[in-house]
């Protein structure tokens, strides 16, 4: 996930920041049904198929996505999503998988994940950072600033890699030594046993899902969204999703955005799917939602925003909106960190407010790492939430 922050910033967030008695959720007025003159819709939780999911999701992470070299990743969702019921239709960088109601409402999910790419013999750069991604990153990205933070965390890490298109593994080494290169401004790897590999051969951190004392671990950002997608298609999902490669480089929102304009669609009904960074486990304990108002870009569509809200207080869920969160920590802390630039605000603001929507993501900690972590009460509350646009 890429959300920009001032330059002077090497975190999202104040690492000592204290963390917030309760989420900041304000009381909500009228609801949109309400102020149409209609009764409001009332929402219960449904019963969830959690090891399903879990199931899913296991799959899924055993599958490489390394930013730059999705191809593989793409064809293991189409068989997932046909198995589920789902129209599939594939464009450059953009997965869209449709039910009966297509309109019903738009979900959006990266697939895409940090990983290494071969770029000289026996040289290995952070992928999203490489010299041909330059162009779309501007060294405000949270992923930029968080190099120096993340640099020393992959020591003994084992890698795999395969051939790029087509999947096919290579083989498997483990990263001995990364740093900064202050010339090029990427994380440079030392990798044993890979020696072999050629240039632009991608190579993915070895991962698998841990499922431990309420907590689910794994590299989450963003394939937890996307297996979220392919368990909404299979409980009944009639809209429309697209899965985008790229957001780690950020170049998603071009292909989304190249969607909906050849489809000619103008939504304000498109949520967001990711995961949102939190400090320490008591900041993301807090809520189980994580929603938003807006972001540097500008605001956020407030019909859908209050929509959710509205949802969360039904359901009885905690939710913060982390534009609010973040704006507080600065007050506390006495910080100027930006609230970010997001995936839906690029495409907000190119569209000139013709595709709009707002973003739904589920609270973690260890941001950008195989270690990155999610609790199962939010991992419910997004189902769950999720699951009131299934009729």
């Amino acid at each position: 996930m890429i959300a920009s922050i001032q330059k002077s910033s090497l975190k999202p967030l104040a690492p000592q920041a204290k963390s917030l008695d309760k989420p900041l959720a304000k009381p909500l007025g009228k609801s949109l049904s309400e102020s149409l003159g209609k009764p409001a819709p009332v929402f219960t939780k449904k019963d969830l198929d959690l090891p399903r999911f879990l199931n899913i999701l296991r799959g899924l992470i055993r599958e490489p996505a390394v930013v730059g070299c999705e191809d593989a990743f793409f064809r293991v969702l189409s068989r997932e999503l046909e198995e589920a019921g789902a129209t599939l239709s594939h464009y450059q960088g953009v997965l869209v998988a449709q039910g009966k109601q297509p309109d019903s409402l738009y979900l959006s999910a990266h697939i895409d994940r940090h990983g290494l790419l071969c770029t000289g013999p026996n040289e290995f750069q952070y992928a999203a950072f490489i010299a041909g991604n330059k162009g779309e990153l501007d060294g405000n990205s949270v992923s930029e600033q968080m190099l120096h933070t993340i640099e020393n965390r992959f020591q003994e890490q084992l890698v795999q890699a395969h051939i790029p298109y087509v999947g096919t593994y290579l083989g498997q080494g483990t990263i001995t030594n990364s740093y900064i290169c202050p010339e090029r401004n990427n994380l440079i790897f030392e990798v044993d046993g890979l020696e072999y590999l050629q240039p632009g051969t991608p190579v993915a951190f070895l991962d698998r899902l841990t499922v431990e004392d309420g907590y689910i671990s794994a590299q989450l950002d963003n394939v937890v969204s996307a297996a979220l997608i392919i368990y909404l298609f299979l409980q009944g999902f009639q809209g429309t999703a697209l899965f985008t490669a790229e957001e780690e480089a950020g170049r998603s929102w071009r292909y989304a955005l190249s969607w909906f304009q050849r489809q000619r669609i103008s939504t304000d009904r498109l949520i967001v799917l990711d995961t949102s960074p939190f400090p320490d486990r008591a900041s993301a304990d807090a809520q189980e939602i994580v929603l938003r108002h807006r972001d540097a870009f500008g605001e956020f569509a407030p019909g859908i925003t209050q929509e959710l809200a509205e949802r969360c207080e039904q359901l009885g869920f905690n939710y913060c909106y982390k534009d609010e969160y973040i704006q507080e920590q600065n007050r506390l802390n006495n910080k100027s960190y930006s609230i970010g630039r997001t995936e839906l605000g690029h495409l907000v603001t190119a569209s000139e407010g013709s595709v709009s929507g707002t973003t739904l993501q589920l609270p973690t900690t260890e941001y950008h790492t195989v270690n990155e972590t999610a609790s199962l009460k939010a991992v419910r509350a997004v189902m769950q939430l999720l699951q009131t646009y299934i009729e």
